[in-house]
């Protein structure tokens, strides 16, 4: 070419349509919460209503409201259903949170004005429910009795049971043990105890013990270890299996050292659950153990007495010294359970696989 290249004109590249758009303040959200707070209690107030749930309920419905309508007003209805449902969210975890703090600071407060050594290191013999003193050592030790063999018995018929339909069932007796596994979910406690009642005390002649209320608790505490343990083995992933069972260890031993280290966190927090569910029941001892006030530690002979039926029985007194125990052995039985569960946990934690090199 005889000429010099002509430079095109560079011309500016369209402007695209901005992302940017209104936005609440980051504030906005607590801003709102206190404001429906302080409307809740004004319109509690102003109603006479005594309960402070209907004034919690008015500030959580409000808070929900105001921030649709501002979102909607400032960002847009897109937007606005998002915070909606993050609102929602806040709410069922606040309505679930504060009965639970409440139902603590309530037994704290309470079950520590009698809780001390004396109350954990002595029985009711010689203490008529009407008076002051006693202590609650004979039910703690039949509770630990019968949930210790609860668990013993139920602990390693779920597991089995979970290891079978995991991993060896799929016929119809599968079908079959998992059909009556649901329907011994939902099985109410006092129908367990009959159950051993008509059974161990009526057919076979034995009397009341801390072991026949721990076998009805068993009842109880299977359905809730199988259906835990299942889940549980079903997320061990199946890579795992293949790759014991390439390397040619047998089936059994390949759940032995591979599935059940894998899941044994998960299935220890479902026993826990399941410990937890028996822990609380009164009426299987009811009919079963009887419960007494001396201290009972066989628990194949004789009645025996555990902390539900110790809350139930001072609690029915009625009296202030009878119902200050009461409070003091919830406090002990929510300890236990929380116990329990801490040692699972470092249990669970301890015999878990190593992830790190």
């Amino acid at each position: 070419m005889s000429h010099a290249t002509q430079e095109r004109p560079v011309t500016a590249a369209p402007r695209r349509g901005s992302l940017a758009h209104a936005r609440l303040p980051r504030w906005a959200p607590a801003a709102i919460a206190g404001g429906s707070i302080v409307a809740g209690i004004g319109i509690g107030a102003a109603a006479g209503w005594q309960s402070k749930v209907q004034w919690g309920l008015v500030a959580a419905l409000l808070f929900v409201l105001v921030t649709f309508a501002l979102t909607t007003k400032v960002e847009g209805s897109r937007q606005a259903k998002d915070r909606v449902a993050t609102s929602v969210v806040w709410v069922c975890f606040v309505l679930a949170v504060v009965p639970l703090l409440s139902l603590a600071w309530v037994t704290l407060s309470k079950g520590l004005e009698v809780l001390d050594g004396y109350f954990l290191t002595h029985s009711m013999n010689g203490v008529l429910d009407a008076e002051a003193g006693g202590g609650l050592y004979h039910a703690l030790l039949g509770t630990i009795e019968q949930v210790g063999i609860a668990t013993l018995i139920a602990a390693p018929i779920g597991l089995l049971t979970a290891v079978y339909l995991v991993e060896y069932g799929g016929g119809k007796l599968a079908q079959a043990v998992t059909f009556f596994v649901d329907v011994m979910t939902g099985i109410p406690s006092i129908v367990a105890g009959l159950f051993i009642l008509a059974t161990w005390n009526l057919m076979l002649g034995f009397g009341p013990s801390g072991f026949a209320g721990a076998m009805a608790l068993a009842i109880l505490m299977m359905p809730v270890v199988v259906r835990s343990t299942e889940e549980m083995l079903k997320l061990v992933p199946n890579e795992l299996r293949e790759a014991s069972l390439a390397l040619g260890i047998p089936k059994w031993r390949t759940i032995l050292k591979v599935v059940l280290p894998t899941a044994i966190g998960g299935i220890t927090t479902g026993v826990m659950l399941a410990v937890a569910r028996i822990t609380g029941e009164t009426a299987p001892v009811l009919l079963l153990v009887f419960g007494t006030k001396l201290i009972n530690p066989n628990p194949f002979e004789g009645a025996q007495s555990s902390l539900p039926l110790y809350v139930y029985e001072q609690y029915a007194v009625g009296t202030d010294a009878a119902v200050a125990r009461a409070w003091a052995a919830a406090l002990v039985l929510i300890a236990f359970v929380m116990i329990l569960n801490l040692v699972a946990r470092g249990i669970a934690r301890w015999k878990a696989p190593k992830t790190g090199r």
